[in-house]
């Protein structure tokens, strides 16, 4: 039968799983439970601890579309470490970079409660780890370096990986644009001051027409500006909303000063 698998924010159903005494129609239940919930939702593998179960199993769907059952599973030996981008079911939708043991050796029990060993490295090493931490009632969080921990609280606040893209930088490719934009005005600046000491009309004449020709480029760069920047910002969607004040206050605030430098400037030259 399929299962609902247990997500965030409900808290586990146990502390420390079970581990499986006498082999009855119960666990066997159990186990086939586990492969239909795998294959329903397209997954590597489960714990029962994910679905609701207080028992030490785990069965894994391997390559050739067959399953792997581990009863009462356990870590015998490690070696190595190996840095992961992991997801899991618990937490829908979000990762996190985990350390983990390259290499591991396995202790289990098949139905008949005979004892196995297995032997995993890279990706099969790293599931097994993963669904073992399930039954010590545990995830990835708790693996998780301190820094690691506080990005992946803050992608468990916004629902999103994107939240992270990572958080919201201190600078933006839209700056690049702002900062032409004030070259170009502070050389209209200087170009108003300079006709303080030009008397001749004619040269007056070609002052005023630069001054209107590039204020015509800067209001497009501060159209650019304004657009490019709202699409900048839709990738970090964890500051979204200050964003978008900014980038309109930023905007205002050159329109602003273009405005006046064009007043002045007509008053003086034009």
């Amino acid at each position: 039968m399929i299962r609902e698998i247990i997500t965030y924010p409900t808290p586990p159903s146990v502390e420390y799983s079970t581990d499986v005494r006498v082999f009855n129609d119960e666990i066997s239940s159990i186990i086939q439970d586990l492969m239909d919930t795998i294959g329903e939702n397209s997954l590597d593998g489960l714990a029962a601890f994910q679905i609701g179960y207080m028992y030490n199993i785990i069965v894994i769907k391997k390559g050739d579309g067959s399953f792997l059952e581990l009863i009462n599973p356990r870590l015998l030996n490690t070696s190595g470490k190996i840095t992961t981008i992991e997801k899991t079911a618990y937490f829908p939708g979000l990762s996190a970079k985990v350390i983990r043991h390259d290499k591991i050796s396995v202790i289990y029990e098949d139905r008949e409660l005979k004892q196995h060993s297995l032997r995993a490295e890279g990706e099969f090493s790293v599931l097994l780890q993963r669904k073992i931490d399930y039954t010590f009632g545990s995830s990835f969080i708790n693996k998780l370096s301190g820094d690691e921990k506080k990005r992946f609280e803050t992608k468990l606040e916004f629902g999103s990986d994107i939240a992270i893209s990572e958080s919201c930088p201190t600078e933006f490719n839209r700056d690049k644009i702002l900062k032409i934009i004030n070259i170009i005005m502070a050389i209209m600046l200087a170009l108003l001051v300079y006709s303080l000491f030009i008397s001749e009309i004619e040269r007056l004449g070609s002052l005023w027409s630069y001054q209107l020709n590039t204020s015509f480029v800067v209001l497009g760069l501060n159209i650019l500006y304004f657009f490019y920047a709202q699409y900048e910002g839709r990738k970090y969607t964890s500051c979204t909303s200050c964003q978008i004040g900014n980038i309109i206050g930023t905007t205002v605030i050159s329109l602003s000063k273009l405005t006046l430098l064009m007043l002045v400037s007509y008053f003086i030259i034009g």
